[in-house]
This record gives C-alpha cells, structure tokens and sequence, in this order.
C-alpha cells in the first residue's frame, strides 16, 4: 500500500493554537486548544488544523471517489471510494465488498473529507478491493448523541436501499449487498459503527432481519469511557508523546457530546456498565485494533475480554466472536496522522489485518 499518511504535528500545533489568546477568553465555557472552543452563548468554533480536500483530489492508485448526499435536510453525505483498477472491476458486473467507515474526532471535530482520511480510504479501498462509504455524521455539541448514531442507521438504510441504485449512483453497479457490510470506524467512528450495530439488535422484534446487512465489525481504537479509570487513563506518561488524544481532550469530548446530565457510565460512553445480557455486548464478529501507547488501550482491553466471554453467541445467523490486535509503539490514531516509520509499518500491518477479516 503506498504510503499515504500525513504527520501533522499535531500535538505540536495543539501547543501552538493552546498559547494564542483569545479576546472571548472569559466567555469560553469548555476547549480543547486547537480544535475546538465552546462559548457561553453556544457559539462553536472548530480551527481548520487539518485541511479539507474535495472528492476530486488525487486518491490511491486505481481508486475513484465521489460524494453523495443521503439526507439533504441534515447535512448527511458520504465519500465513497470505488477501486477502478484491473482486477477489482474491470467488468460493470464484477461486485465487490461494502464497507461503511465513521471517522473519528470525539464525535465533536473531523469530516470525511479531511484529507488525512482520504488519503487513508482511498488507500484502503484499493488495498481491500472494497467500495467503502465514508460517512459524514453530525457532530455534537450542536449534535449530542444519539445524533451520529441516528445518522449512522439513516446511511446504512440508505446504502442498502433501492435508492442508493438508482442510475444517477453509478458505483451502485460495484456494490455486492448479498453478503452484507462491513461497519469501521477509528475513535468516536469505532463507538458509532459499534452502537449501529447494538442498536439495531436491541431495538429489534427480529434480530435476524435486522442485522442481515451487518457482515461484521472493524473498531479501530475504539473510543469508550467510563468514571472508574483503568491503568492506561491514569498512567498517561507511559503514552505517545505524538498521540492527538490526552485523557483530559477524552475528558471534554464526553461531556460535550453525551446527553445532558449524563456521566461517562452511560451506555453510549461505557459499553460494560450495564450489560445484563453478555450476548448483547457484541451481536456481530468483531476486530479490534489497540494502539499499545495509547490512553484507551486497557479500555479497549477490557472490552474485548467482556466480549471474548461472550464470544461463540449465535446472533442473527452469525457466530459473534472478537478477535484483539495489539500494535505495538504507536499511539492513538496513529493511521491518520503520523509518518513516522513504526507507524506506518504497523499502517501496514492493521490493513492486511482488516482485509483478512473482511475476505475470511
């Protein structure tokens, strides 16, 4: 996979946008420094500290994009890759794998069509020989959730709907839906694609019909919560000084996105809180990407265990199992945003990780 990950700088740009002053200073009610500021009045501001690229800018080698818009009264449009290359489609009948990707950002900051994830999907497009839809969501705190996880089901529905084939939609012809989707996502992307999925179990008469679509799940450090903090939240000198994702941001991002008056126990934030039935902790196979210097690491640890015990559980038709991988001297969101040479070896590693699951 040719190497399309970006460094940039980020925590030294944190840094930098952390010392400039602002003459609203005394009406700011929470920030995380450069990325977003939240006022008394409600005002958002969200500094621009990773570009936005068209769907037009140049992509991998062999793959195409193109934006859709799937509800244009709340904003929710999607990127979608298609690879275009001989071997994936070189026939208008040949059909591929659909994998539906959510972007990750503490559900308060990113976009689809930040240019560090579509370098990275475009990559990963060609790479898997999947059409992948990465999905724009609405993003708190304008939005708190359930927002994105709404928007989540709307996209989904809409993708495997009869009008995401008409004509006008020409990478519809490449999408194989017989065998189902794959849900992604990496952070708040990886809680959303999870919580798609949970619930749509949940809240169904007929978990079969519903998950039928749901082929599996690729959580890439997931980002979960809770008020109890494991070892990797306190012990937060052990981390990477290069990671965008500090316990106190993590911190901030749950109290602007969760529900109002809600605590980081709250399903949406800590999947293990309240779990009364283990077959519902994970109702579709799953594989969970960690970064070993990352502050989530034993959270998504101790999630995977919780799963693991429930593993072997009959769901809809398919057998839920998880599988853990941990990589090693990296940290949080290191896929996207450094160019290191560890990180983009194991860049490497976790994508021929996720084309064996998603192949197997």
């Amino acid at each position: 996979m040719a190497s399309t990950w970006i460094d940039p700088r980020f925590n030294r740009q944190l840094q930098t946008a952390a010392g400039r002053k602002s003459t609203n200073n005394n009406m700011i009610k929470d920030e995380i420094p450069g990325l977003i500021r939240v006022y008394e009045d409600g005002r958002v501001e969200r500094p621009p500290i990773i570009p936005t690229v068209p769907c037009t800018s140049p992509a991998a080698a062999g793959v195409t994009s193109t934006d859709a818009v799937i509800d244009g009264s709340s904003n929710l449009w999607a990127r979608v890759y298609v690879p275009v290359k001989d071997g994936y489609c070189s026939s208008s009948y040949y059909k591929l794998p659909v994998l539906v990707y959510f972007h990750g950002g503490g559900f308060c900051v990113g976009s689809a069509a930040w240019s560090c994830y579509h370098s990275f999907l475009s990559g990963l497009a060609g790479e898997l020989g999947c059409v992948i839809f990465s999905v724009n969501y609405r993003l708190a705190p304008e939005h708190r959730l359930p927002a994105a996880y709404d928007d989540g089901l709307t996209a989904l529905a809409w993708i495997t709907s009869e009008d995401s084939r008409s004509s006008q939609y020409w990478w519809s012809r490449r999408c194989n839906l017989s065998t189902g989707v794959f849900l992604a996502g990496d952070s708040a992307g990886a809680n959303i694609a999870y919580n798609v999925a949970r619930t749509l179990f949940t809240n169904s008469s007929s978990s079969s019909s519903k998950l039928r679509y749901i082929q599996g799940l690729v959580l890439i450090q997931p980002f979960f919560g809770g008020e109890t903090r494991t070892p990797s939240e306190k012990n937060t000198h052990d981390m990477s000084p290069n990671s965008p994702l500090t316990l106190s941001a993590a911190d901030t991002y749950w109290r602007l996105s969760l529900p109002f008056g809600a605590n980081r126990d709250h399903p949406f934030c800590n999947p293990l809180a309240k779990v009364h039935e283990p077959r519902l902790l994970l109702p579709v196979p799953a594989m969970v990407c960690i970064s070993e210097m990352d502050v989530l690491r034993d959270r998504s640890l101790d999630f995977c265990d919780a799963a693991s015990r429930a593993a072997g559980t009959v769901v809809g038709g398919k057998k839920a199992a998880v599988e853990a991988i941990v990589y090693r001297g990296v940290g949080h969101a290191f896929h996207v945003l450094e160019r290191s040479a560890v990180a983009q070896i194991r860049a490497q590693e976790m994508v021929s990780h996720i084309k064996k699951f998603v192949h197997q």
